[in-house]
């Protein structure tokens, strides 16, 4: 079976801890599914590009989130997860997945 690129698991992170605590109306769970792809991802970004590779990409997956809330001020709530899950996938593509 092949391995879920990491991109794939940091989007899918952002954007399905936004969608869970939304229609859950629990932030907390929302957080919870966050929590468990960031360090899903964080694992195997260390054992494809190295530990500061994986420290990197974690604080961006952290500056994603957290950059999430202003820009959906300006653009709406999807946009803006869509848009950050998009930067962090790219980066996790060009730091971790491209090599293997």
């Amino acid at each position: 079976m092949a391995k879920v690129p990491t991109a794939v698991v940091a989007a899918g992170g952002l954007v399905g801890g936004y969608g869970v605590a939304r229609w859950s109306r629990k932030r907390q769970l929302g957080g919870a599914v966050l929590a468990v792809a960031g360090a899903a991802a964080a694992q195997r970004w260390r054992k494809q590009a190295g530990g500061a590779a994986a420290g990197a990409l974690t604080a961006a997956y952290v500056a994603a989130f957290a950059g999430s809330h202003p820009l959906a001020k300006k653009v709406g709530a999807w946009p803006a997860v869509f848009g950050v899950a998009g930067a962090v996938a790219l980066a996790s593509w060009a730091v971790a997945d491209r090599r293997g």
